[in-house]
């Protein structure tokens, strides 16, 4: 029962951790946009986690019924990979700025809508316990 209870908590702190992680991502190209060089980096979220809750090839397989299931093992290691370059500059710098800041305020709506239903589901929880 409490598994049920924690399952879908589980799921949005992965989720909510790997938004923190695509913001830094996000940032630190908004931030290198003006770096010779630079080549922009992002991360397929839904890839990355799928592959934290366990349903991509990076979960570890259990072969009896007794084995311990590692929650959330990968979800600190997104594969980062570098962005399509779709304005051509002269000194290398792949960042798009207009894409960069259109993903962050994508990716903040996301990560507060998140974080709202987590404490939306907490307020339920516990509003459930004491039966009010």
């Amino acid at each position: 029962m409490l598994e049920q209870m924690t399952g879908r908590l589980d799921f949005h702190a992965q989720a909510l951790t790997l938004r923190s992680q695509r913001q830094q991502v996000l940032a630190s190209n908004i931030a290198n946009a003006d770096t010779p060089g630079y080549v922009a980096r992002d991360f397929d979220f839904a890839a990355a986690l799928k592959s934290a809750s366990g349903g991509g090839t990076g979960q570890a397989v259990t072969t009896d019924a007794r084995h311990f299931r590692s929650v959330g093992a990968h979800a600190g290691d997104p594969k980062l990979a570098y962005t399509v370059q779709t304005q051509p500059s002269q000194d290398g710098n792949s960042v798009d700025l207009d894409r960069e800041r259109a993903n962050f305020v994508d990716n903040t709506i996301r990560y507060e809508s998140t974080l709202r239903f987590i404490n939306g589901h907490v307020k339920t929880m516990l509003s459930a316990i004491t039966g009010q």
